[in-house]
């Protein structure tokens, strides 16, 4: 079963037990999905002419799915800290909530100290110096990393890194 399937049958498991902020939150999560499969499609139209290949190949894998979800579980992530510096815990408080659902479906993020350990171990085997070498590090890392950590901290700790 693919994750867009198991998401589709969770929506109908989330109307049927009438989870109202699970069913939107899932709804979302397909409708940026769709919207994601639209985009590769007329991308892909320009040069595939075959309908039957075209539908076939503009569908989303799993990894695609899971950068969706990703990118929707960070739109969360900013607004909470919007929301918390315009004091209102009430809208921050609904994002947390739906953060929580959106985070059941990505991988288990990497602690600071597991992500700091792979980020040395890449600056040695680099030879990076300074903050000089950061577009480079970050490169290298983000690959490895991808889903499994948040960039944002990753970046944070080449930066301290490279200043060592």
């Amino acid at each position: 079963m693919s994750l867009k399937e198991k998401i589709q049958s969770e929506i109908k498991t989330a109307m049927q037990e009438k989870e109202v902020e699970r069913l939107s939150v899932l709804r979302m999560v397909l409708a940026a999905t769709l919207n994601k499969e639209k985009e590769k499609r007329a991308k892909l139209s320009k040069e595939e002419k075959d309908e039957s290949k075209l539908s076939e190949l503009s569908k989303l894998t799993d990894e695609e799915i899971l950068e969706v979800i990703a990118s929707e579980a960070k739109k969360r992530k900013d607004s909470i800290e919007q929301f918390e510096k315009g004091n209102r815990q009430d809208l921050a408080d609904q994002e947390k909530s739906e953060l929580k659902i959106l985070e059941k479906y990505l991988p288990e993020q990497m602690g600071e100290d597991e992500v700091r350990k792979i980020i040395t171990n890449k600056i040695q085997e680099l030879g990076a110096s300074g903050p000089q070498d950061t577009g480079k590090v970050m490169g290298a890392i983000m690959g490895q990393l991808k889903g499994k950590a948040d960039g944002g901290l990753v970046n944070k700790i080449v930066q301290e890194e490279l200043k060592k």
